[in-house]
């Protein structure tokens, strides 16, 4: 079996998200021949030892290029996590009376799953009808467990996290959601406990726990930067961008577990 080749890899996807990602670390160019994505790494210090970071942007939006990135960094570097970072629609107080999430807040996904899968049918035969348009919906889900989960948890709960954590189901689509309606018809309905929606999660999840081993651990943070209503607008994705950032780095740095065969010699 191959040996970790690096400790983390994070995958972001807008300008906005890449602006917070590179003040992360002290990043360098990583060429990658054959390939023309373009690669970041940075070396950190955890308990005296060196660990190797990698970045990556998609250069579209959506779950078959976060798929194919994800993918491509499994094969080149053999991350021990992948995680992606970024911003996402909170679900706010769609499902509770009282707003339990603000901008900022990060949603930490416990499962992605994927509510654009399914069947469009006449009304008559739908699930789910709006207007003339009938939609059966099948949805597929990825969870995401394990030792390390739980010391994300644990973390997530402590004085020393300096951030609002919302843990639970995050949903990832084909479009953006910018409609209550849909919100409520489409996806809650569905799991009513959905935390957030977004577009790429459920493709970084799905390459990474379908990889060749080892297998990278998957993360996905992405904070609050608006709650898929038509009030929807870019006003808080830095700030939602930076709090991602924010925690991903603390999770880097102080709490993932690693492997020794992701040291650098």
């Amino acid at each position: 079996m191959n040996k970790y080749c690096s400790y983390a890899a994070i995958i972001y996807v807008t300008d906005v998200e890449h602006e917070s990602v590179m003040r992360m670390f002290d990043w360098e160019d990583l060429a990658v021949s054959g390939d023309e994505q373009v690669y970041k790494t940075a070396v950190i210090q955890r308990d005296g030892k060196k660990l190797r970071v990698i970045c990556a942007k998609q250069d579209e939006m959506g779950m078959t290029a976060s798929a194919t990135l994800t993918t491509k960094i499994v094969y080149h570097f053999h991350p021990e996590y992948i995680i992606m970072a970024g911003i996402a629609a909170g679900t706010g107080s769609i499902k509770k009376e009282t707003a339990d999430q603000e901008f900022g807040d990060v949603l930490l996904a416990t499962s992605v799953w994927n509510f654009s899968n399914g069947k469009y049918v006449p009304p008559k035969k739908a699930e789910l009808v709006f207007g003339e348009i009938g939609f059966n919906p099948r949805p597929t889900m990825v969870t995401l467990e394990g030792s390390y989960f739980d010391e994300i948890k644990k973390y997530a709960d402590s004085d020393k996290n300096e951030f609002c954590v919302h843990l639970g189901p995050l949903a990832s689509g084909t479009a953006v959601v910018a409609d209550l309606t849909v919100l409520k018809t489409r996806i809650l309905r569905g799991f009513n406990d959905t935390e957030g929606v977004e577009m790429e999660g459920y493709g970084v999840a799905y390459a990474a726990c379908h990889a060749v081993e080892p297998k990278p651990k998957v993360i996905i943070a992405k904070s609050v930067c608006d709650f898929a209503d038509d009030r929807k607008d870019d006003n808080y994705q830095k700030f939602a961008s930076f709090t991602s950032t924010g925690f991903v780095k603390d999770l880097i740095e102080k709490v993932l577990p690693y492997s020794e065969q992701a040291v650098i010699e």
